[in-house]
């Protein structure tokens, strides 16, 4: 998780995402488009009785022990099957095992594995819907592992209701992340400076998903002894399934740095509203 900062003024770009109502999943449940990669596993099947639900057992380097694989009531077998030799399942195995893997952490393990759901393109899985139980062995809570590893990412969060506080939404989320407090009153909405006919939000991927998100620019003065306190620092609710672990990079090369698409965005929208002359002068009184 990054928080954008200078050495003496800090910029923090905030997503805050809105998805049309759905029914409610078990957690978490990381969905993935289709890769070209492939990689192998090693399996050792156990055959179903008529009551008993379709499971295996694989093999993943960095657990404790062989993990379970179990298809949720109701899922058919060649849907499971499916899914257990998809390059989606395939590649997420192989990121929990890579340098910035969420096994190579050193106390955390994945234990079981739920296959959802099932997504077809043609003869090829196009969308596969999981959860996995990965236990932080402190802690003992669960953690969320969507893509299997650590990521270089902005502050976000959900909205909590349809009504959609996003303003009050970022300044929360930002908080309980960094532990950062920000006035409400200096925050200026980068995606509201977008198109009034593109809704003045982000639609990261409309061919696939409704979700909408908004960034959010923040600017403030930042003593240097605040930023090496920030560096480093694990924060996030646990009860929630959050392991984050704050990293503090300079403006200049964050695009560098990151895959995270709202940080791309979010650089995107703010140098060229910077250029047009559309953002607002940095409130003098504006520190973290």
């Amino acid at each position: 998780m990054a928080t954008v900062a200078a050495t003496s003024r800090a910029r923090c770009l905030l997503p805050f995402r809105r998805r049309a109502p759905r029914p409610p999943l078990p957690f978490p449940s990381p969905i993935a488009r289709a890769a070209t990669h492939r990689r192998g596993v090693r399996m050792a099947s156990s055959e179903a009785s008529a009551s008993a639900p379709l499971s295996t057992t694989i093999e993943v380097p960095g657990a404790a022990a062989p993990v379970v694989v179990v298809a949720a009531p109701g899922l058919p077998e060649a849907d499971f099957r499916n899914a257990l030799d998809s390059s989606l399942f395939k590649q997420w195995l192989s990121n929990l095992q890579s340098e910035k893997g969420v096994l190579t952490y050193g106390r955390l393990n994945l234990t079981r594995v739920l296959i959802q759901g099932v997504d077809m393109f043609g003869k090829r899985v196009g969308f596969l819907k999981f959860k996995a139980d990965i236990i932080d062995e402190e802690t003992k809570t669960k953690v969320r592992v969507p893509i299997g590893k650590f990521v270089l990412e902005l502050p976000a969060g959900m909205l909590d209701d349809e009504k959609g506080d996003f303003v009050g939404t970022a300044v929360r989320e930002v908080e309980e992340e960094t532990g950062i407090k920000l006035n409400l009153e200096d925050m200026v909405d980068l995606t509201a400076l977008l198109n009034p006919a593109t809704g003045g939000r982000i639609l990261p991927s409309p061919g696939g998903c409704d979700e909408e998100i908004g960034l959010f620019l923040y600017r403030g003065r930042v003593d240097e002894e605040t930023i090496r306190s920030l560096q480093g620092k694990e924060t996030g609710l646990r009860d929630h399934g959050e392991l984050i672990k704050l990293r503090v990079v300079p403006y200049s090369q964050l695009w560098r740095s990151t895959a995270d698409a709202k940080a791309l965005c979010a650089i995107a929208l703010y140098e060229m509203a910077k250029r047009e002359g559309l953002l607002p002068s940095c409130p003098p009184s504006a520190n973290l």
